[in-house]
């Protein structure tokens, strides 16, 4: 009878021990995954501003009108890399000013601790001029330092005395390695202003939107006039036929 108790217990024993493994799901370690820091959105295309510059005798001799957009590089203090920013300008909230001489123009606007100064030249002989100069100066909240970019010897936005330089669609500058301006909507006129913008010359990215429905519709006369041909030709053959018989 001993032995058989003993028996039993075992059997007991083995059964309670299936059971509870049976019944203890197995632990399943997650590895935990660290994900990488969200990019700050790109802002849409930035409003439209009008700023003008007056010269001593409270005469408006600037005139411009646009949309900025700034790209800047710069080491981020909270990460220690290179990161990249774009910022738009919202013209309530940017002062202007800037002076004006006979053959040089500047332009400035301000908005908390981001200033872009534009300077224009004139060339007096060829009554052109274009944007010579183009500074910004910012100290970003996650800059490590206050920083400048500038670029003198530009070649942009060139237009005659006299006429404002227009360029509706978005045209990216490139200032610095490090510093490029996109413009919407822009038309400047830096020297020669009678009281309101004079006749536009047009940027290369507009002139080419115009040209797509001249030559659309150069296409479409020349396929009306093949088609014109094509009838009178045949009806002239199916015409001598005629006589023929």
């Amino acid at each position: 009878d001993l032995s058989v108790n003993k028996w039993e217990n075992k059997v007991t024993a083995l059964t309670i021990h299936q059971t509870l493994t049976a019944d203890v799901p197995p632990t399943v370690v997650t590895p935990e995954t660290s994900s990488p820091p969200a990019s700050p959105a790109t802002p849409g295309p930035p409003e439209r501003g009008s700023y003008n510059v007056t010269n001593a005798t409270d005469a408006v001799c600037l005139l411009a009108r646009m949309g900025l957009q700034l790209k800047i590089s710069f080491i981020s203090s909270s990460s220690g890399k290179t990161v990249q920013e774009v910022l738009n300008l919202h013209p309530n909230l940017v002062k202007f000013s800037g002076s004006c001489d006979p053959d040089s123009a500047t332009l400035i606007l301000t908005e908390d601790n981001i200033t872009l100064t534009f300077s224009f030249s004139l060339n007096s002989t060829s009554n052109k001029y274009h944007l010579s100069v183009l500074e910004l100066s910012a100290a970003l909240p996650d800059m490590t330092k206050h920083i400048v970019f500038r670029n003198t010897s530009l070649n942009y936005m060139v237009g005659t005395l006299g006429h404002s330089y227009m360029c509706q669609k978005e045209k990216t500058l490139s200032i610095t390695p490090n510093f490029s301006l996109n413009t919407f909507q822009l038309q400047v006129q830096p020297f020669g202003v009678n009281g309101d913008f004079g006749a536009a010359e047009e940027c290369e990215l507009d002139e080419d939107d115009m040209l797509i429905p001249i030559i659309v519709g150069a296409a479409l006369a020349v396929l009306v006039l093949i088609v014109i041909l094509a009838y009178l030709i045949g009806r002239n053959r199916s015409h001598a036929g005629y006589q023929t018989i």
